[in-house]
């Protein structure tokens, strides 16, 4: 067997491979007597038949197999003869093998790219400082209390004002004609709550009961509806009535309605700590992939075409999913990946160059997951679940499952490992610089 490797384009190798011809012969003997051990012919016992009638009757049938049998032994010997690490599935061309010939294919492959960590050490890297959001907290203290809030009539004499629940007649007009299922009646519209179009609630506020008005809008572009996206539009509108939500006290009373047995102050601790948390963790894994980022700025790698196509494929499905259960329809979802497809590379890039990086420091430095990691976070799992870690461990025995927690230890460590060495500066989260895309 001969093999030359040709270095087409960045990382894409083609492997020229030779075999000779009593090679080929070979093969094609051990095809044709594989049908001969097995085929039943007319006149002939099985296993009997001569070669001469098998190669008659089976000559193009065998065409394939031989090509097969004759690359899946010889590829992997190219591939370690000239010391190739492929990264990519192969892609063979080849034509029909002959008795009598030498056969030739071709490999088409992608290589693991050389990684060099050079700075990994010293980066500079900014953290968002924490600060409690009071802001979280007395919402959700105060959603505790509109989740059993009462509706009760406005008495006194005044505007709509945001908060309100108005009752109102409207229709929708464009280009003077009636709005398709753009009318209601005594639709009840809770003010600040962004039900309608942006705009039509603010239109509301400061109308009295009994006024009617008309509020001049635009559709947004995109919009679910493609065919008055970015359309203006005009609604009038009548205010029937006004509501409003009455809240009750914060009480044991109340805590016990939405299934706590905590006091007042015991729930408010445990919001605040449920906050914190939360905060905390959303603040970690910012500063993480802004560290990620600046050691792949520090230390770019060669991204394998193939790798990039099938990681920015995943990012795409994955944002797809997220907006079909959000409402976005095909046509919306297409012209936004469509606008946005070199973020979605960038990031895409992104995520590989850091897996190839993360590996490197890990072997360097030996953070790579070894069975007592694994152990451990078994445990650990077993802990917060409360689940047995007979259940966990069988889940994560699953090849999938057990992949991406070996590559999520290993990520943790070489994370450690890098924040250890980091230069941190906390800033106030209004200061933080945005990543630039």
């Amino acid at each position: 067997m001969k093999a030359q490797v040709q270095i087409t384009q960045g990382l894409q190798r083609k492997i020229n491979v030779e075999i000779p011809q009593n090679v080929v012969t070979t093969a094609f003997d051990k095809v044709y007597q594989s049908i001969q051990r097995n085929v039943q012919i007319k006149g002939f016992r099985k296993g009997k038949a001569p070669l001469s009638t098998i190669k008659s009757l089976y000559k193009t049938q065998v065409l394939g197999d031989v090509a097969q049998d004759l690359i899946q032994m010889h590829y992997p010997q190219a591939i370690k003869d000239n010391n190739i690490d492929p990264i990519s599935y192969p892609e063979f061309e080849f034509e029909d093998p002959s008795e009598g010939k030498d056969f030739n294919f071709t490999a088409i492959i992608e290589v693991r790219p050389e990684v060099k960590v050079k700075k990994w050490e010293g980066l500079e890297v900014e953290k968002e400082k924490f600060v409690m959001n009071d802001a979280q907290y007395e919402q959700v203290l105060n959603n505790v209390r509109t989740s059993r809030a009462k509706i009760v009539d406005v008495t006194e004499s005044r505007a709509a004002q945001m908060g309100d629940i108005a009752v109102v007649d409207f229709e929708g007009f464009v280009d003077g004609k009636p709005l398709e299922n753009g009318k209601g009646t005594d639709h009840n519209l809770e003010l600040g709550a962004k039900q309608f179009i942006e705009g039509f609630e603010e239109g509301v506020v400061g109308m009295k009961v009994n006024d009617s008005k008309t509020i001049g809008l635009k559709f947004p572009d995109p919009y679910h509806s493609a065919e008055i996206a970015g359309k203006p539009v005009d609604f009038k509108v009548t205010l029937k009535g006004l509501k409003k939500k009455e809240l009750p006290e914060l009480n044991e009373e109340l805590l016990a309605q939405i299934g706590t047995k905590q006091t007042v102050e015991e729930f408010k601790k445990t919001l605040r700590d449920d906050i914190e948390q939360s905060d905390k963790k959303r603040i970690e894994d910012n500063f993480k992939n802004r560290l990620i980022k600046k050691m792949v700025e520090a230390n770019p790698v060669e991204v394998p075409a193939s790798l990039l196509k099938d990681q920015k494929a995943s990012l795409i499905e994955d944002f797809k999913k997220r907006m079909s259960d959000q409402g976005m329809n095909e046509t919306d979802f297409e012209a936004y990946v469509q606008k946005w497809d070199a973020d979605f590379a960038k990031t895409a890039s992104e995520m590989i160059q850091s897996s190839f990086l993360i590996d490197a420091l890990a072997t360097e430095h030996d953070l790579l997951c070894k069975k007592e990691d694994l152990d451990a976070k078994f445990a650990e799992y077993a802990k917060q679940t409360g689940l047995e870690e007979a259940r966990i461990r069988e889940w994560y025995a699953k090849p999938e499952q057990a992949s991406r927690l070996t590559y999520m230890i290993t990520e943790e460590k070489v994370l450690k490992l890098l924040t250890d060495k980091a230069k941190i500066k906390e800033v106030d989260a209004k200061d933080l610089k945005e990543e630039q895309n």
